[in-house]
């Protein structure tokens, strides 16, 4: 009996090795995550595509109908733990993240969006110093300065390289950061109070779809995204693939946390973003400099080491002693 129950356990992924499954699931996340970026960044070269604020309508659409579908089907979950007055906060900070960041690229390129959206590291920093009155250690601090020194070496060779560059862009972007490093705090409130990843994920989702909705109808993107895309077929399977993909995506890097922990997640993650921008330069072919090369490696170096330093830090004694052993 115990021994047939072993066997049904072991199903799907749980069936393979570690290994194994280590592949499959870091081959989607670069998979899926490779064609999100490819996507976004191919939407934002065609001729006359000015709506970049609605390609986080298209990510929050695909999550928001992903999750409910996961959440109605598979988890089977029917009752909402928290109520709807908990989702205000989330759903602006969602909000202006997703429209902020995107809205960023019809002023910066994507390859400096990308490294500035990594960089949750400064304003967390900055918050819990001036907020919490925290202090760091100097490796934390050294790896802040290695990020700041990454990213305005970034800005630079975007300012001098990109004709389209704009300083509104940086600002974009960054306020898109500020609202990003405050969005899993407050998702984090509800978890403990028993919401479920999935409850969260849609009620915020589908929040922030409405509102986008309004706004995006007032300024016109959304009737003109839509009048836009008529015309353009290949703008029509870019943009249905686009909506599906970010959820697979997250999904992929939720698993890879949860079955190999946070290192091998911010290891996976880091060299994921490398990826994106190789794969930016190589497929959308835009000027060079060696200030991208080491800005970006200061960058996702700083980001690297202060992650696995924190992951590193809340490992109790024993468990660091045999970790160096």
């Amino acid at each position: 009996m115990m021994a047939t129950e072993d066997v049904e356990k072991k199903t799907g992924l749980d069936a393979l090795s570690p290994t194994i499954q280590f592949l499959i699931l870091g081959s989607g996340v670069f998979i899926f995550f490779g064609t999100h970026n490819i996507l976004q960044e191919a939407m934002m070269k065609i001729p006359g595509f000015e709506f970049g604020v609605m390609l986080g309508y298209m990510e929050v659409v695909g999550v928001c109908l992903f999750s409910y579908l996961e959440r109605t089907f598979v988890a089977k979950e029917t009752k909402r733990v928290a109520p709807l007055s908990a989702y205000p906060l989330l759903t602006f900070c969602l909000l202006s993240s997703s429209s902020l960041s995107n809205l960023a690229l019809n002023f910066i390129n994507f390859p400096t969006k990308v490294v500035f959206r990594s960089c949750k590291l400064i304003p967390t920093m900055l918050v819990a110093t001036l907020v919490h009155h925290k202090t760091f250690t100097s490796t934390e601090y050294l790896c802040a300065m290695a990020v700041c020194t990454g990213l305005v070496l970034f800005a630079a060779a975007d300012w001098r390289y990109t004709p389209s560059f704009h300083p509104v862009g940086l600002l974009l972007v960054t306020l898109s950061v500020c609202a990003d490093a405050i969005l899993p705090n407050a998702q984090e409130g509800l978890f403990q109070k028993g919401s479920s990843r999935l409850e969260v994920t849609f009620f915020t989702n589908l929040l922030t779809l409405m509102a986008m909705t309004i706004t995006t109808l007032i300024s016109g993107d959304l009737i003109g995204l839509l009048q836009f895309a008529q015309g353009n077929h290949q703008l029509c399977v870019y943009m249905t693939c686009y909506t599906c993909v970010a959820y697979f995506a997250v999904s992929m890097h939720m698993s890879v946390v949860k079955r190999f922990g946070g290192v091998a997640a911010v290891v996976l993650a880091t060299a994921r973003k490398g990826m994106t921008l190789v794969l930016s330069f190589m497929l959308f072919p835009k000027a060079f400099s060696w200030f991208y090369v080491f800005g970006a490696a200061l960058v996702l170096g700083g980001l690297l080491a202060s992650s696995l330093l924190k992951i590193y830090s809340k490992q109790p004694p024993k468990q660091r002693i045999q970790s160096d052993e």
